[in-house]
């Protein structure tokens, strides 16, 4: 081996220090330009980034807060650390809706997989490609709005008559988000199973409820854990459904003609394995939407009397005409058109779905920016529809601002880049048009039934999920037909 010598060792250690530093500028160079092509932000705080900033507004009652503090810095689209990973944030509608119609394709749904364990892998709300296309389809096809007035109407009233008919006529006060957490949960296993009697019904909605629980808790396997419970409620419900099924393969469809599972197993849709996952889906997406917005539309209606008074003469005259003896018929319900301005603003200030969260299945070009491979990409519906730039007097509940004809075409929730309280694209809620009907049913047979006093400060909060923070608690009594109807706020 050949001696080296002082005068090379010092060549040497130089030409190594040079090649580190042109490593390193080039890696700087590379960094700083694929920096530039994601849309513009900050990192936030080492490991964290944002993501205390993020749930500090989620918790609130105004989610929107983080994103406007960024919008006015870096745009309507731009970049952070969220959640350990580097994520692009939108309260572009443009932008939000490119997302929604690229799922699939550009873009996937993410969930940790706890979540998918819970809800199952034949479930249309986690499964991705065309699974996810033909569960949504056959969804889409048992909700449609031609079927409504034929399959779900009279169920929807007749579980709303049996609710309210077991209160009394002396003063009750109630946690008001409890009671519609219930009644959306006693429609689902009407309409989804086709249960009808109490027992069973009370069984399983209570079942269901546990499920609910622990789609929204941390996820601990462990016994005296809300996902633990949610896991072993999940086994019951999909034995009780396996029963129904075998029933119906045994005594024929007549049998078991009711309700969504029933239609499903006539139609020979899906196989019978994949039948318990689908069914237990459509519980967790439609129990949330629906309890919810009738929660806030409730909130709402009390902190705005005037809004609680047309809405109210618009029931009652629609009772009037049914003489307080037959249902209301599907013309009455097409009928509500202040009670419909009424749950699209409630899901415009309140919406659930208040952001998505969704990954790049691939670099992703949008205008200037690359997104790449692998970054979460957060369409925040909701700094849309409390844009000021968008809705004047956004954060006022303001429902005869949908009578405006200007705001027809952002009215469309099926195709408006403006509101999109039913998300859109591949996942656009299947059972938007069913949710709606039950809250207008509900308003309608709550307002025409009680009166009701707000007792406790409440404010919405949406973290874990949405919510009012104290439950809504109200004086309620029966309302009769001669007195009129009173709305006060006393706190």
């Amino acid at each position: 081996m050949r001696e080296i010598y002082p005068g090379e060792w010092a060549f040497m250690v130089a030409m190594l220090l040079f090649i580190v530093f042109l490593t390193r500028l080039l890696l700087t160079k590379t960094a700083e330009k694929s920096a530039h092509r994601l849309p513009p932000g900050r990192r936030g705080w080492p490991l964290v980034g944002d993501s205390f900033s993020w749930y500090n507004a989620v918790a609130s009652s105004y989610p929107a807060s983080f994103v406007e503090e960024q919008v006015k810095r870096f745009g309507k689209i731009f970049s952070c650390s969220l959640f350990g990973k580097w994520s692009v944030v939108s309260a572009d509608p443009s932008f939000n809706r490119f997302v929604m119609q690229n799922e699939g394709k550009l873009f996937r749904s993410c969930y940790p997989k706890s979540f998918r364990d819970l809800v199952g892998k034949n479930g249309v709300i986690t499964v991705q490609g065309e699974q996810q296309r033909k569960l949504h389809a056959i969804a889409s096809n048992m909700m449609r709005l031609d079927k409504l007035s034929f399959h779900f109407l009279k169920d929807i009233q007749m579980v709303m008559l049996q609710t309210f008919s077991k209160s009394h006529d002396n003063i009750q006060v109630i946690l008001l988000q409890d009671v519609c957490r219930k009644v959306a949960i006693n429609l689902m296993v009407n309409q989804l199973l086709g249960v009808r009697s109490d027992s069973e019904v009370n069984e399983i909605a209570q079942l269901f409820s546990d499920f609910v629980d622990g789609c929204l808790s941390i996820p601990i396997n462990l016994k005296g854990f809300a996902y633990h419970t949610a896991m072993k409620a999940r086994e019951k419900i999909i034995s009780k459904i396996k029963k129904i099924i075998e029933v119906h393969r045994q005594e024929g469809a007549s049998q078991v003609d009711n309700g969504v599972l029933g239609r499903l197993l006539k139609e020979k849709s899906l196989p019978d394995d994949a039948v318990p996952d689908f069914i237990i889906n459509l519980l967790f997406a439609g129990n949330e939407t629906t309890s919810k917005t009738m929660l806030f539309a409730v909130y709402f209606l009390t902190h705005c009397p005037k809004a609680m008074k047309q809405l109210l003469d618009e029931q009652d005259s629609l009772k009037r005409q049914c003489n307080g003896e037959e249902l209301l018929t599907w013309q009455d319900y097409k009928a509500m058109s202040f009670t419909q301005c009424v749950i699209d603003e409630t899901l415009r200030l309140g919406g659930i779905a208040i952001w998505l969260m969704r990954e790049a299945k691939e670099d992703v070009n949008y205008q200037d920016y690359v997104i790449p491979k692998g970054c979460f990409v957060v369409p925040f519906l909701s700094a849309v529809h409390l844009d000021e730039n968008v809705y004047e007097g956004a954060q006022t509940f303001n429902p005869w601002r949908w009578m405006d004809p200007q705001n027809e075409e952002k009215r469309n929730w099926r195709s408006s880049p403006f509101y999109a309280p039913f998300g859109g694209g591949a996942r656009f809620c299947p059972g938007a048009e069913l949710a709606r009907l039950q809250i207008a049913l509900f308003l309608h047979y709550f307002v025409t039934t009680y009166r009701w006093t707000q007792v406790k400060e409440d404010q919405i909060s949406f973290f874990p999920s949405a919510r009012l923070v104290n439950g809504f608690q109200i004086s309620l009594t029966r309302r009769h037909e001669q007195s009129e109807m009173k709305c006060q706020i006393t706190l």
